[in-house]
């Protein structure tokens, strides 16, 4: 039995004992593996994402705001504080969003922040999109850009802002950052997973550069949830 499985479940009440309790579960070949695939200017303890979660479970509320006022130092620590983030409420979240963007410098984090994000956001779309969206959309950082396509992915996929989701990657096209152009590619392939037929006449007429669009074609095809029917159709597609 691992040792996330005997995690002893007493409260942290302090940074030193976050930090403690994450380094209790470091796992040496985890942080190799993770290194290889999430390049960050941070470091890794090597440990793993539900493990994360677990010990983030392990903080008393009333603590929570302490442990924001903390800057972190490793990838998993950056992760936890999301995690803390994602727990409060929306008015308090929205306190802690911006400077939370500023710690992310790879994808993980990043995706793991946005999806944890879902529930908190529900019922205020509109105003979120307004408020933090649109402006991480027109951010110069990199990572930014791609929290902010990662939140439309993870919470607007919906017939409403269908049109915002096609006009905003129209307005993105031309970006060249690696990470900014899978997150595109990504939120695409959802979009079409979920509704087709209004995905497809946007790739039609799309100013998508051959990487991106090509990579959105990939992604799409690389679902289970597609027809044989509508994948051979979009191959065709396939910019040369």
């Amino acid at each position: 039995m691992g040792k996330e499985q005997n995690m002893i479940k007493a409260a942290i009440s302090s940074y030193d004992e976050l930090r403690g309790k994450l380094a209790f579960y470091v796992d040496d070949d985890y942080r190799e593996f993770s290194m290889k695939g999430i390049p960050s200017g941070r470091p890794f303890l090597g440990v793993k994402i539900p493990t994360v979660r677990s010990v983030v479970g392990l903080i008393p509320r009333e603590y929570y705001e302490d442990f924001l006022k903390v800057e972190p130092v490793a990838v998993e620590e950056v992760m936890a504080r999301g995690m803390i983030i994602c727990k409060l409420p929306y008015d308090e979240m929205l306190k802690w969003f911006d400077s939370q963007v500023s710690y992310i410098d790879d994808w993980a984090n990043c995706d793991v922040f946005c999806s944890g994000l879902r529930k908190v956001i529900r019922g205020h779309l509109s105003e979120f999109l307004d408020l933090k969206v649109e402006r991480l959309l027109g951010d110069s950082r990199e990572y930014a850009v791609r929290v902010g396509l990662v939140i439309l992915n993870c919470a607007y996929v919906e017939p409403d802002y269908l049109p915002v989701i096609f006009d905003r990657v129209e307005r993105l096209a031309l970006h060249e950052e690696y990470y900014v152009r899978m997150a595109i590619a990504w939120l695409l392939s959802e979009c079409f997973i979920e509704f087709p037929e209004e995905t497809h006449a946007y790739l039609k007429v799309s100013r998508l550069p051959k990487w991106t669009f090509n990579k959105t074609i990939s992604k799409i095809c690389d679902s289970y949830r597609v027809d044989v029917e509508a994948k051979n159709a979009l191959r065709k597609m396939r910019k040369k």
